[in-house]
């Protein structure tokens, strides 16, 4: 979260324009991937601005290239290992930025050679990264997939086939484009940082319109920005939902990185005026820190529940999770869905629900997976006859244990443990 901002400064720096737009972008860190838990993906935004700036450097940093250079061939490699998604942006923004970058040698360059020459060093620092990405692809397709048409986390067809490609229409992106940006709070209240961030950017704009653009920029290098915006709105617009089997959950991520370069993308407003748009925007980041406070500890006492059931639950324990009510009263998005796992995390256990069973995961097994019914979306198609056995805790949410095992809630099993909308149920 504190790595946006700072790694947007670092980006706007290296652009030779003014850092105070970094501020902005701290409410828009936290928004849909902050509240799906996508944290691979939240760590590669800020690696992939890092990159972007370490690129410019690269090109345009006279005497200190090679140090530029090597700072973007690890930082690049770092974005690819924690999430290809990042490192696809970059694939379309380094060239980019390589296109519209001018670089000092070039006023006295003749020839092709001459300017290729100063920027060796910043296509060297790429070539690692590309390396290892050209690798992992021929790793990746070379592998069978598993194909199961209508199981979830399975490939329904080839990679790229119509059949294995969900789609959104561009109705539904553009209706999503900024709700996804604030949707944490029930309340609606986390939308309030959003909209500071927006009066704000419209004030900019307008004051950079009125007085005009500082920067003393060319047209082909002010439109960097504005440039990089447009890859990450055609990302978000143009891919598909979910490559099944391989990347889920694909184009709506870019919206916040789409964001994120728009701010950055505000006209070079007057010296004069900077200093008042920092103070602004220092204003967005204490109203984000008063809601999401508030937010977060409305939620931590409401989570608060799972404390007495992990303290019911046994060292070692194997729990299934049958989560009928995976929704909060306080966060939108569905926090509770893998609420087993919270319990067999605390206490050293295993649950029937993992992503190292799907094969886009690094993650595997030592020995057999415990066994687990279809989906976790289907609690209802739990069948305890032939599931059971191979667990000794069972943590319910939403539905009464009694609907669920009758007469062996009695007769083997026991309530351990009740919380909330929860029960933790163990084999007597």
């Amino acid at each position: 979260m504190v790595g946006l901002p700072l790694a947007l400064a670092f980006l706007l720096r290296a652009l030779g324009r003014p850092t105070w737009p970094s501020l902005l972008a701290l409410p828009l860190a936290y928004g849909d991937s902050f509240g799906w838990g996508f944290i691979n993906y939240l760590t590669a935004l800020p690696l992939a601005l890092l990159c972007c700036g370490l690129f410019v450097r690269a090109l345009t940093g006279t005497g200190r290239r090679h140090l530029w250079a090597s700072g973007l061939a690890a930082c690049l490699i770092a974005v690819l290992l924690f999430h290809v998604q990042a490192f696809a942006f970059l694939g379309l923004a380094l060239p980019w930025l390589l296109l519209t970058t001018p670089v000092p040698e070039d006023a006295g360059a003749h020839g092709l050679q001459a300017r290729l020459r100063p920027r060796l060093p910043a296509l060297l620092g790429v070539t690692p990264g590309v390396a290892l990405f050209l690798s992992w692809v021929v790793l990746r397709l070379g592998q069978p997939s598993e194909v199961e048409t209508g199981a979830p986390w399975k490939a329904w067809g080839p990679m790229l086939s119509p059949q294995n490609l969900s789609w959104k229409s561009f109705a539904q992106n553009r209706a999503e484009l900024l709700e996804v940006l604030a949707n944490l709070l029930r309340d609606g209240s986390d939308r309030w940082p959003l909209y500071a961030v927006g009066a704000v950017a419209v004030g900019a704009l307008v004051l950079g319109v009125v007085r005009g653009d500082s920067s003393g920029e060319r047209l082909l290098a002010r439109s960097r920005l504005p440039g990089l915006v447009l890859i990450a709105l055609g990302l978000f617009f143009l891919l598909p939902f979910d490559i099944r089997g391989y990347i889920y959950y694909l184009n709506t991520r870019y919206a916040q990185l789409a964001a994120v370069l728009a701010v950055a993308s505000l006209p070079v407003t007057q010296p004069a005026l900077r200093r008042p748009l920092l103070w602004a925007s220092a204003a967005c980041a204490l109203l984000l820190a008063l809601v999401l406070g508030r937010g977060f500890r409305a939620f931590s006492r409401e989570a608060s529940e799972w404390d007495a059931l992990a303290e019911a639950t046994a060292p070692r324990a194997r729990v299934m999770g049958l989560i009928f009510d995976s929704g909060s009263r306080v966060v939108r998005h569905p926090v509770f869905l893998h609420g087993a796992a919270e319990l067999a995390r605390a206490r050293g256990g295993s649950t029937n629900f993992s992503f190292a069973l799907t094969p886009h995961s690094p993650l595997r097994y030592r020995g057999t997976p415990p066994p687990t019914f279809p989906s976790e979306w289907r609690p209802h198609d739990f069948d305890y006859a032939s599931q059971g056995p191979a667990y000794d805790h069972f943590l319910v949410r939403g539905v009464h244990p009694s609907r669920i095992f009758g007469e062996r809630l009695q007769r083997e099993l026991a309530v351990a443990a009740e919380s909330g909308n929860s029960w933790l149920v163990r084999r007597r």
